[in-house]
């Protein structure tokens, strides 16, 4: 059965990739150039104090809990301010109104989860209902107690159901997904890897992981298999960000898998990550330098081009997928400069882009 599964999703995705249009790069117009306007949508935080929002994920379907394109924000840190110590995700209606999907209690998961729950970047959600979120838990916002964490799988209820941990699965800090209703697969980027113990030098060990995951109407979700596709990212710790290392992902039509390489300051990309057997190391450098300046968070827009906001300052930054970057924004609401830009994803119908900013908390949308 699990490959006559794999067979299916392997051909579906086939499908959707050649019959997706791969629209023309350079010269075309910049998808950012149409938009001027910031809105605060709404506060992320909850009634329990949780701060520092990370995660984004556009609801796409209505089920249990979720209601169609409603965003789901993840918490990475407490009320006490500590990185590595949020449990909460909200879930924000588009005028506004924000209500807490869940709050997860680590003593309670139904599998391993090393350390506990730190809620990440990672976050997505599903057609079949399911939300799968990141964790990398520490006990005191530090690095030095940083643990492994796992992928947490909840229902449309925002009631965990499943963890998947271990085998490669160290520090999930983002993720992106190709969803087919009853398979998905999952790309990971994880950012642990011999970290803790480099101290704040740099470690060559980030890696991107594909988690083919069997997603049905009722029941248990079950992962159908795992592969390496991406290795030798470079990573650290960090006093203010916890740890830097590849950072947002996002699945571009021609089937490769854009990095956001924060550390080597470039846009990475792996070379057809849905079907290849072996491991890209660091694929090649699609853009570096120039408008990117640390880039965390990735999103592909209607026309193909790569979104990225910046960690080293509040700009969003469009590029092609020949490299050249097209158009710069400053989005942060804040008007901190710098640090307060993570999550992002498309707005339904590409009417403009939602983010986070964590230094104010809010939910934003470029419009």
């Amino acid at each position: 059965m699990k490959l006559s599964v794999l067979c299916l999703a392997l051909v579906i995705g086939s499908c959707l990739l050649l019959s997706t249009p791969v629209f023309a790069d350079h010269g075309d117009p910049a998808f950012l150039d149409r938009f001027h306007t910031l809105t605060t949508v709404a506060s992320t935080v909850p009634a329990s104090g949780d701060v520092n929002p990370y995660g984004i994920a556009v609801v796409p379907v209505t089920r249990g809990a979720l209601v169609e394109k409603s965003v789901l924000i993840t918490n990475f840190n407490n009320s006490s301010n500590l990185q590595g110590t949020g449990t909460t995700i909200v879930e924000i209606s588009p005028t506004g109104a924000l209500t807490l999907f869940a709050n997860i209690d680590a003593g309670s998961l139904p599998g391993p989860c090393p350390g506990g729950v730190g809620l990440t970047t990672a976050l997505v959600a599903l057609r079949s209902g399911f939300v799968v979120a990141g964790s990398l838990p520490t006990t005191d916002g530090t690095a030095a107690t940083a643990q492994a964490g796992c992928l947490i799988v909840l229902n449309s209820k925002g009631q965990p159901v499943m963890t998947l941990a271990g085998n490669g699965i160290n520090g999930p800090w983002d993720m992106t997904a190709l969803d087919f209703d009853s398979i998905s697969v999952l790309f990971v980027s994880n950012v642990l890897n011999g970290t803790v113990a480099g101290g704040g030098t740099v470690v060559p060990k980030g890696t991107v992981l594909r988690i083919l995951l069997f997603t049905p109407a009722s029941g248990t979700p079950q992962e159908l298999g795992r592969t390496i596709i991406g290795s030798g990212f470079q990573e650290k710790t960090d006093p203010a960000a916890l740890v830097i290392g590849p950072t947002g992902l996002a699945l571009g039509f021609a089937g490769q898998l854009f990095v956001a390489d924060t550390v080597q300051n470039r846009i990475a990309a792996i070379p057809n990550a849905l079907f290849r057997r072996d491991d890209a190391k660091t694929g090649f450098t699609v853009s570096a330098g120039k408008a990117l300046n640390g880039p965390l968070g990735l999103a592909v827009a209607p026309d193909g081009h790569i979104l990225s906001v910046n960690s080293g300052d509040g700009n969003i930054v469009e590029t092609e997928t020949d490299g050249e970057q097209v158009a710069v924004k400053t989005i942060d609401v804040s008007q901190q400069g710098a640090g307060t830009l993570f999550g992002l994803t498309l707005a339904p119908g590409g009417r403009g882009v939602y983010f986070v900013d964590d230094g104010n908390n809010t939910l934003d949308l470029l419009h």
